[in-house]
């Protein structure tokens, strides 16, 4: 039976969507895919198969070699294409994976490209003025993305940590406030979060509770979606905060993402003097994780990698 690729992976999208995967994370795996099409082409067949020799995964992995010069873009092709294949067997449309045995190269870290600390501290007080200059339901979503700046360069969560969080996710301790972080395939941690939190959180559990009352909804997550007129669901989706950075950025004129917030928050850390163990545990990554790429920047520009938590400033 031949399979339809473009109608295979239109599904795969679709259920990529479905798992939570943010915007552009679906949308890389399709341009991945895209990719993979078009050497099919190239080499005059049609898009649709019967099988994928091995032959052919040696002439995918010698056209991607010759396409790319950098050894993460052509990992990321084909891993989407392993993923792709794992959902076709799924489907039990192929007998095995015919990408497990193609051989690609370790994947080579990025620097880190942190927020200047000037450009931290600025989207704080931008921040802050919106919060300062709203009401309503307006006021409670600036309210809302001050926590979600205070998550990332204070707790360095990720986009996908953020999605699900509840109000029970808020841990209150003798110190402050900490966030807990569950995960369904690892153990729970949490992180602590800084002063600055504390009084930035209780206005918005305050208002945004207060909300809630009023419109007789029943939503336990910390985070919500809204348009400009109602709150439309409990929960944001990583697509979501990428929106709330995509505006941000216009006020800020800078190219911070969280991703890049959330590096600044790890060279707070490192300034800090935190145990680089605890800063794994924190961040969520194995032991083996190494931060060897933050300390070589730090040594060699160590003025302009200072970071400070947001009340050291006030």
């Amino acid at each position: 039976m031949e399979i339809n690729l473009l109608e295979k992976q239109q599904e795969f999208l679709k259920l990529l969507q479905t798992q939570g995967k943010s915007f552009n994370t679906v949308k890389n795996y399709k341009a991945d895919l895209q990719c993979f099409n078009v050497f099919l082409l190239d080499k005059q067949q049609h898009l649709k198969i019967r099988e994928f020799t091995t032959q052919q995964v040696q002439e995918y992995s010698y056209y991607l070699d010759n396409k790319y010069d950098s050894p993460n873009s052509v990992r990321r092709r084909v891993q989407a294409l392993r993923l792709f294949f794992d959902f076709l067997m799924a489907q039990n449309l192929f007998p095995d994976n015919p990408l497990k045995k193609m051989a690609v190269s370790p994947k080579v870290l990025d620097n880190p490209e942190p927020t200047p600390f000037p450009e931290v501290l600025k989207t704080y007080q931008i921040l802050k003025k919106r919060i300062q200059n709203t009401d309503g339901l307006a006021q409670i979503v600036n309210a809302r993305n001050l926590v979600i700046f205070h998550l990332i360069y204070g707790a360095g969560l990720k986009v996908s940590d953020m999605a699900k969080l509840h109000f029970t996710s808020i841990l209150k301790d003798q110190k402050g406030f900490r966030i807990l972080v569950e995960h369904p395939k690892r153990d729970p941690y949490s992180v602590p979060l800084p002063a600055s939190f504390n009084a930035d959180f209780l206005f918005y559990k305050t208002h945004y509770q207060q909300l809630l009352k009023k419109e007789e909804l029943e939503i336990k997550e910390l985070l919500f979606n809204a348009n400009p007129y109602k709150i439309l669901a409990g929960g944001l989706s990583p697509r979501g905060t990428e929106l709330f950075f995509e505006d941000l950025r216009k006020d800020v004129k800078s190219d911070m993402t969280a991703k890049s917030l959330r590096q600044s928050c790890i060279f707070k850390w490192l300034n800090q003097n935190i145990n680089h163990t605890t800063i794994k545990e924190w961040l969520g990554v194995a032991p083996s994780y190494s931060l060897d790429l933050y300390l070589e920047e730090l040594k060699q520009n160590p003025v302009g990698k200072v970071y400070k938590d947001i009340q050291d400033q006030e």
